[in-house]
């Protein structure tokens, strides 16, 4: 079973490359899913979540209000750092859980882990291919402001806020160049498709 990690930093055009994998047959297992699926109503984390960082970070209905406790932790450490040791543990069961759900189903499966937060949490654990979309910050930039319709300074700051493209592509086994059109983030991926693929 080869298990991949794709990472990238915010706007890198990964989710292009998890959904052209997943095309091909591929089982993408979502981090940024399990997050949500994690901290939602009624679970521990959520609890967690709400005893640690105060009810306020709580919607009327009982989820969890992210751009509360985004407000929060963006830009503290200490803070980002509790909130880390409440989620990730949970992701790191769950993702393992998934993994193996999609290894009994089909032992020959390509597992594609899609996760932004690789070298933060996940680096050292046992990859068979470690895959880093990647642009340059300034595309990213203007990818974040064109599409998700961020002003400049806000763009910024949240790639600021993740870890350098450095650390990322020094992990890296394969770099997919999203930088320039998207024929050609396809063409990679599918010579990425080739090279993981067992025959």
């Amino acid at each position: 079973m080869p298990l991949i990690a794709l990472t990238g930093g915010i706007a890198s055009g990964k989710s292009t490359i998890a959904r052209r994998l997943a095309e091909h047959g591929a089982v993408i297992v979502d981090a940024d899913q399990i997050v949500r699926d994690v901290q939602a109503p009624g679970t521990p984390v959520l609890q967690q979540i709400a005893e640690t960082f105060g009810a306020d970070v709580i919607t009327a209905d009982g989820a969890l209000d992210r751009a509360a406790l985004g407000a929060k932790v963006f830009g503290d450490p200490v803070l980002l750092q509790q909130l880390n040791a409440i989620v990730h543990p949970a992701v790191r069961a769950e993702s393992q859980r998934r993994f193996e759900s999609a290894l009994a189903a089909d032992p020959s499966a390509v597992i594609v882990y899609d996760v932004p937060l690789l070298v933060e949490a996940r680096v050292d654990d046992p990859w068979d291919t470690i895959v880093v979309a990647h642009a340059p910050a300034d595309v990213r930039r203007r990818r974040l402001v064109a599409l998700r319709g961020m002003d400049e300074s806000a763009a910024q700051a949240r790639i600021e806020a993740q870890v350098s493209d450095e650390k990322r592509l020094a992990i890296a086994d394969i770099v997919i160049d999203t930088s320039g059109t998207l024929t050609d983030t396809i063409a990679q991926t599918d010579a990425l498709w080739e090279r993981i693929h067992p025959r």
